[in-house]
């Protein structure tokens, strides 16, 4: 058994903090201890960041364990192996020499190893008469098994943030939905309130939100949203409950006068006649050439929150991006407009940019009115804008159309 003393490096390498740490936890293993060695290899990978290594570093690390041939890290075994650097290099994947130096440093300064050095600075084993190890010099991976308790723990606090921000990405996605639509049916209905302040303030919640927020930013704006919710809520429900009562009233009432309805309330009316009722119905057409609807999303990831059916052809974004332009305060004229010169799919093309950055446009109708008018005067094409949100917004290494 080799016995756990302090040890000074070989050579240059000045005797550190961090390795007179390591030794005193290879000396505090109990007597009984034992683990399998790559259960803490998962957890020591998983608790990364909290420990101060590297992925590279880890890579290291595994190799290293790769070298010990047993399953599992036991007390009272020698736990010190001993490859050249050539050896750990391959099964490193190849590591150039200065680059794995660095990083067994780094496993040594993270305490998950102890540098056990010979008087000449190699790694070897010395055996006895029988062939078995009596002293080796190399590595000790006796710290792995002595923090075993401490890595499980890290792992699992890393798990539960993990957990935690995931859930909290989840309740701001539906808060964020929750209140656009019901500001677009608050607006639309003509729901008593100030619809275009609580825009105003859902916008000014969003907006202090970084491209990645930490946790304690996502959290004060999910309060903020909270309670923006709520007072929308409240809102709605008052007027359902009074547009019923007053539904219910009427329909007494017609009851009474009149229980056979004339025949021509059912009749089918003119367009001219049904006035402002009359629904706009939207006429599709084929994908514009050059634009694949599934490139346009990959550039306008957010357009999808506005669906709840999904967007499955060029049909259903038109329809998505014609409901969006009124949460984002476009006029109709606006959006007549931009239709008239544009057409339908460069439109919705332009409504779901501007909504991905939404963020950064104060006035979502008057950028409309201005592109709408660069493209009259034959200034602005929807590739470059839709490119360059493209860029933006697409997942790494699939920015490909």
């Amino acid at each position: 058994m080799i016995e756990h003393m302090t040890t000074t490096p070989f050579g240059r390498r000045q005797l550190s903090a961090a390795m007179i740490a390591g030794q005193k936890a290879a000396r505090s293993v109990a007597a009984d201890a034992s683990a399998d060695k790559w259960h803490i290899f998962r957890a020591v990978c998983e608790a990364r960041d909290r420990i101060g290594a590297s992925d590279r570093s880890l890579a290291v690390l595994g190799a290293l364990l790769s070298f010990h041939p047993q399953g599992e890290l036991a007390a009272g075994e020698k736990l010190v192996v001993f490859p050249s650097n050539a050896q750990l290099a391959l099964r490193a994947h190849g590591m150039a020499p200065a680059t794995l130096r660095r990083h067994l440093a780094v496993l040594v300064d993270c305490g998950l190893v102890v540098r056990r050095d010979s008087p000449n600075g190699k790694r070897y084993a010395r055996r006895g008469q029988g062939g078995e190890i009596e002293q080796a010099f190399g590595f000790d991976l006796t710290p792995l098994l002595a923090r075993a308790a401490e890595f499980e723990r890290l792992a699992e606090e890393v798990q539960a943030e993990r957990l935690a921000l995931r859930l909290l990405r989840e309740r701001l996605t539906l808060l964020r939905r929750d209140i656009v639509k019901m500001i677009a049916f608050g607006a639309e209905e003509g729901v008593c309130g100030d619809w275009h302040a609580f825009q105003a303030e859902y916008r000014a919640i969003i907006g202090q939100l970084p491209r990645t927020p930490d946790p304690v930013m996502m959290a004060e704006a999910e309060a903020g949203l909270l309670r923006l919710a709520a007072l929308l809520r409240k809102l709605l429900e008052t007027h359902a409950d009074s547009t019923d009562s007053s539904a219910n009233e009427s329909q007494n009432e017609r009851h009474i006068q009149n229980s056979k309805p004339d025949s021509h309330e059912f009749e089918p009316r003119s367009e001219k006649e049904q006035g402002a009722r009359a629904a706009p119905k939207l006429e599709t057409k084929s994908a514009p050439p050059g634009y694949p609807l599934g490139l346009v999303l990959r550039a306008c990831p957010d357009i999808a929150e506005y669906a709840p059916d999904g967007i499955r052809d060029w049909r259903d974004f038109v329809a998505t991006t014609a409901q969006v332009r009124g949460y984002l305060g476009v006029s109709p004229s606006a959006y007549a407009d931009a239709l008239d010169v544009l057409g339908q799919e460069d439109t919705a093309i332009v409504i779901a940019c501007i909504l991905q950055r939404m963020q950064e446009i104060q006035s979502a109708g008057g950028y409309l009115r201005a592109l709408t008018e660069k493209a009259r005067a034959g200034a602005f094409s929807v590739g470059p804008m839709l490119m360059a949100a493209l860029k933006t917004n697409a997942p790494a290494g699939r920015k490909a159309g």
